[in-house]
């Protein structure tokens, strides 16, 4: 199937976002996408601060998103927006570094004041990166992302049940270029 680029936007070891995309990636997994996650605290600060576009690591992160057929973009939010980090990160990559690209994005947060800050503060951004596609995102309560007692991660049911959803649909969109491509 497609290849599927996990990025996570949190600056926390223990993140509740990071948590999801993983339990995302379970899923898109079984359907047959092949998932690579990437989470930007892991690269360097003096890189990402410095804008070293140059950085290994940064030219290895941009490779990553130039081979995915789809991206999976979490972030926690801050103040209403996407966190920093992630900003960091997507300024380095370039201009168009998204086009031809469908994108999921999910956001987690303590409040429902948040919820708006998918389509206020990151779609614009994603969008004028060249996604071909922004399916509708999800934003999650960070108390119903827990940790079971085997470390897996557990979704509350109504909220995983909604989010399963939408990553069929995703699942879906990026399967439909493939599809359309042998049709023919």
């Amino acid at each position: 199937m497609a290849s599927i680029l996990s990025v996570s936007g949190s600056p926390s070891v223990t993140s509740r976002t990071a948590r999801l995309l993983d339990h995302v990636a379970v899923r898109l997994a079984a359907q047959g996408h092949q998932v690579t996650s990437l989470e930007v605290r892991t690269l360097p600060g003096e890189a990402l601060l410095g804008a070293d576009f140059g950085h290994p690591a940064i030219v290895a992160a941009t490779e990553l998103f130039d081979q995915a057929d789809g991206v999976v973009i979490g972030t926690p939010v801050y103040k209403a927006a996407y966190s920093g980090l992630l900003k960091s990160l997507l300024d380095l990559l370039p201009q168009y570094a998204l086009t031809g690209k469908t994108i999921l994005p999910l956001a987690t947060g303590g409040s429902t004041a948040h919820v708006l800050a998918i389509d206020y503060a990151l779609r614009p951004v994603l969008s004028s990166m060249g996604a071909r596609h922004i399916v509708q995102g999800w934003f999650v309560l960070d108390r119903h992302i827990t940790v079971r007692e085997d470390g897996t991660t557990a979704v509350e049911a109504g909220t995983d049940e909604a989010l399963g959803r939408l990553v069929d649909d995703f699942s879906a969109e990026i399967g439909a270029p493939a599809r359309l491509a042998t049709a023919g």
